[in-house]
């Protein structure tokens, strides 16, 4: 296969860490990194080099973090880049009113479409990182993200794409690579589950009962609602957007049941899973051994 040049944004995070190795363990991508000057000289950002990794440094900052990619759009644009890859790499959602960070993914989306460059988009489902409860001996608590919600929502069966996120990258390495994928939309996943069904996971794998809490779709909608409202009022406020963001990502995934596969193929989504049938993504239940096993990491594990 020849070699592809890739300019990779985010290399240091969570979602483009993943990418990153994806793309380093295919062995026909030449990587470059575009580094903000107030990271150039991170910890991380020294290891890309040692890993081979050719770092640019660049302002790119904008106020809403999506919106970032507006100028470089334009600047792929102008010197011909082949394959845009916008931010994508969530759950399945339309745009429109349902959740303010799709719609801001919206707005580059139709910039890239204005500028006719040819463009791949890929969601990938929910995390299994962020997808599990707590056991009730405490022993998986160090990789509970910070203010996680153990409630069940609804009655427990609104089914989610759910994806290990340290498969995203192999997933995009294949996508990245494939002439069917060009100006296309893809969802990539690794299992389709209830609440239900990853609670009755977690106790067969970890031997554990689970204490189940419930709170209902009309809460849901409320706290949307509520968030929206205090937003509106103070609109800098970037505790209240992220208290907004992942009020609307529960309406979207637990009470409109946006992120399933059913739907993704419906708003024109390429699946993944029956393009490339010989990836084999980790199982949930592989995930929860890991889990049991101390070989997960905590996605931003300095945050407290």
């Amino acid at each position: 296969m020849p070699i592809q040049n890739v300019l990779l944004l985010g290399a240091t995070g969570e979602t483009g860490g993943s990418i990153l190795t994806g793309l380093l363990d295919a062995g026909h991508f030449d990587i470059k990194a575009l580094i903000r000057p107030s990271s150039a000289q991170k910890p991380e950002v020294k290891d890309l080099l040692k890993r081979g990794v050719k770092i640019l440094v660049a302002d790119i900052s904008s106020p809403v973090e999506e919106l970032e990619q507006m100028g470089i759009v334009t600047a792929a644009k102008q010197v011909g880049i082949k394959r845009f890859v916008p931010c994508g790499f969530a759950t399945v959602c339309p745009a429109g009113a349902v959740m303010r960070l799709r719609d801001h993914k919206e707005q580059v989306l139709n910039h890239i479409k204005q500028l006719f460059l040819p463009l791949t988009f890929i969601d990938v489902g929910y995390w299994y990182q962020f997808s599990f409860p707590p056991l009730p001996s405490g022993k998986i608590d160090k990789y509970l993200p910070p203010g996680m919600n153990s409630k069940m929502r609804g009655d427990g069966t609104a089914p989610n794409l759910i994806t290990d996120l340290r498969d995203v990258g192999r997933f995009v390495a294949r996508i990245v690579a494939d002439e069917r994928t060009l100006n296309r939309y893809v969802f990539a996943w690794a299992e389709e589950m209830t609440e239900k069904e990853i609670y009755s996971v977690m106790e067969e794998v970890s031997g554990e009962k689970l204490l189940v809490n419930f709170v209902s779709a009309q809460e849901i909608e409320d706290e949307v609602l509520d968030a929206r409202r205090l937003f509106e009022k103070e609109p800098e406020n970037q505790e209240l957007f992220g208290r907004m963001s992942s009020a609307e990502y529960e309406y979207s995934k637990y009470v409109r049941t946006d992120n399933r596969g059913e739907y993704a193929r419906y708003l024109g989504y390429l699946d993944a899973r029956e393009l490339y049938p010989d990836l084999h993504p980790k199982k949930f239940w592989e995930f929860v051994q890991d889990l049991l096993d101390g070989k997960v990491r905590r996605p931003y594990s300095g945050v407290q």
